[in-house]
């Protein structure tokens, strides 16, 4: 029997699947059909993709950015310091943006490297038999496990693991917070010699230019629009059918940037029903021994692909 099933191969499932590895048997789910969670990418065509979801790392804390220069030194990790322009205004020091060399999952690949993962496999219910976990996909199936290992953001946490959690973790106040990017391609468009550009704006909040990641040559120009919070919560209910909603983010581009519209020759919208939260929570990570029970991810924490890590970090100590 295989000693743990980590649901999640965002960054703090990658992490910890990567870390127990080292001792144990692991096995990671996701429902996804690739690795990386929030951090994942979409390909337009050939090898132009997108960073729809996590754009940039900035480490922060001594040890991730540890971490990070030694990714950076292996060249799975590279820099994106070039023309960020800042329409806020904010006054925020500057720091080292660090993306993947092929794209930003490159970082829950490299965790993941050698482990045992199954993808578009989504877990519909777990149950604790007294020894071991029985965790059910969405085809029915059932797979044994010694522990378990939940990495999904806090509300479907609650759904799947209501039975086995603690008043102190299910009465938490954490606030998941959605994001709402769109993804647009321009043909024969001049190339603006700018990387991202942060906008004081109601609806558009920024834009990333993807051909200045450097990751391919295109003279088809591919941006990823991300909204503002506000915007988020108006339309994440209705996206999916509204294409005004999508429509909207790309003409205050189209406003910002001077591109024209007929040039369009794809468009694409995602959404994040529940990406981030920006409040910490009294934990970094649970490990509950009577149910050898693992749970992390950056909604305990923070925002960032950093409050990730932290967390399963955490967790791994504890299990140890």
């Amino acid at each position: 029997m295989i000693d743990f099933c980590i649901l999640g191969s965002g960054i703090s499932g990658s992490t910890i699947a990567n870390l127990l590895s080292k001792k144990y048997s692991v096995k990671v789910f996701d429902k996804a059909r690739g690795p990386g969670g929030r951090s994942s990418s979409k390909r337009f065509k050939e090898n132009l993709s997108f960073d729809h979801g996590v754009q940039y790392v900035s480490p922060k804390s001594k040890e991730f950015t540890k971490f990070i220069q030694k990714l950076h030194k292996k060249k799975i990790l590279k820099t994106w310091d070039e023309n960020h322009l800042d329409f806020s205004f904010e006054k925020k020091p500057f720091s080292s943006k660090y993306i993947g060399k092929k794209a930003n999952n490159d970082l829950a690949k490299y965790n993941l490297k050698g482990i045992n993962q199954s993808f578009t496999s989504p877990i519909t219910k777990i149950k604790f038999n007294q020894y071991f976990w029985e965790i059910t996909l969405n085809d029915r199936s059932t797979h044994q496990f010694k522990s378990l290992i939940l990495t999904c953001p806090y509300p479907q946490l609650k759904k799947l693991a209501k039975n086995y959690l603690d008043k102190k973790i299910l009465n938490l106040k954490v606030q998941m917070q959605p994001n709402i990017t769109v993804m647009v391609a321009f043909k024969n468009q001049k190339n603006l010699p700018i990387s991202s550009i942060k906008f004081n704006d109601d609806v558009l909040a920024w834009a990333a230019n993807e051909n200045s990641k450097k990751r391919f040559k295109s003279s088809t120009n591919l941006w990823t629009l991300q909204a503002t919070l506000n915007w988020s919560k108006k339309t994440i209910n209705k996206y999916k059918t509204d294409k005004s909603v999508m429509e909207k983010l790309i003409r205050r581009f189209l406003q910002s940037s001077g591109f024209e519209k007929k040039k369009i020759v794809f468009k694409k919208i995602h959404g994040w029903k529940y990406s981030y939260n920006y409040e910490k929570t009294p934990y970094l990570s649970i490990w509950n021994k009577k149910y050898n029970l693992g749970i992390c991810g950056d909604w305990f924490n923070g925002p960032k692909v950093e409050n990730a890590w932290l967390s399963a970090n955490d967790l791994a100590k504890k299990i140890k």
